[in-house]
């Protein structure tokens, strides 16, 4: 119903902020990283929105890039998640952080979101992994990441990985081998690729 408010930052609270948009005030519950980005009151402000319903309610969350909305939605889509949890899990984890841990089964890193267990963690890496690719998962990376060093590295990354799944490996070994690499140390496919080979053997 509401994708996105523009207006002005009219307040900013613990949890949430307030947009003035058109003479009315809109409460947009939002996480600690929306609110420390120096929201300052007075300046404008264009923000996504996902607007929950309940009977006797309803709740803005607001978001400054629609790739965290989207991996919200795909959040709270798991049953038990609700808006609260899907805030949890995005104030502590990137939504590259959580894509990657999703595809290669890492319950150790989507347990550090607060609030999050294990068995959640499990549960979440277990409804949500078919709804996700690898290769989506690294060019949202990519556009997510602001220099070309970065860049370089994401897509010899990718490069690595596919390599090792022609090779008859799973996504999952690929990606797990991948996460272990120094990319600063390793940033070409042959280099990548032979120091994964080492960790998966």
């Amino acid at each position: 119903m509401i994708s996105y408010i523009k207006g002005i930052v009219a307040d900013v609270e613990d949890n949430a902020v307030i947009v003035e948009c058109g003479g009315i005030g809109y409460r947009i519950f939002a996480t600690p990283q929306v609110l420390q980005e120096g929201l300052r009151i007075g300046e404008d402000i264009a923000i996504h929105t996902y607007l929950q319903v309940k009977e006797d309610d309803m709740q803005l969350y607001g978001f400054t890039s629609r790739d965290d909305l989207q991996i919200f939605k795909l959040l709270i889509s798991v049953n038990g998640i609700g808006p609260k949890a899907g805030m949890g899990i995005l104030s502590g984890l990137s939504a590259d952080e959580i894509r990657f841990a999703i595809l290669s089964d890492d319950v150790a890193t989507m347990s550090k979101a607060p609030g999050i267990g294990k068995k959640t963690a499990g549960k979440l890496i277990l409804e949500l992994k078919d709804k996700l690719s690898l290769q989506d998962a690294f060019e949202q990376k990519l556009s997510n990441q602001m220099t070309n060093e970065d860049s370089d590295g994401g897509e010899a990354q990718r490069e690595a990985i596919e390599a090792l799944s022609a090779l008859g490996y799973s996504g999952a070994e690929a990606l797990k081998a991948m996460k272990q690499i120094d990319i600063s140390q390793h940033d070409d496919v042959s280099s990548l690729l032979k120091e994964a080979l080492k960790i998966i053997r």
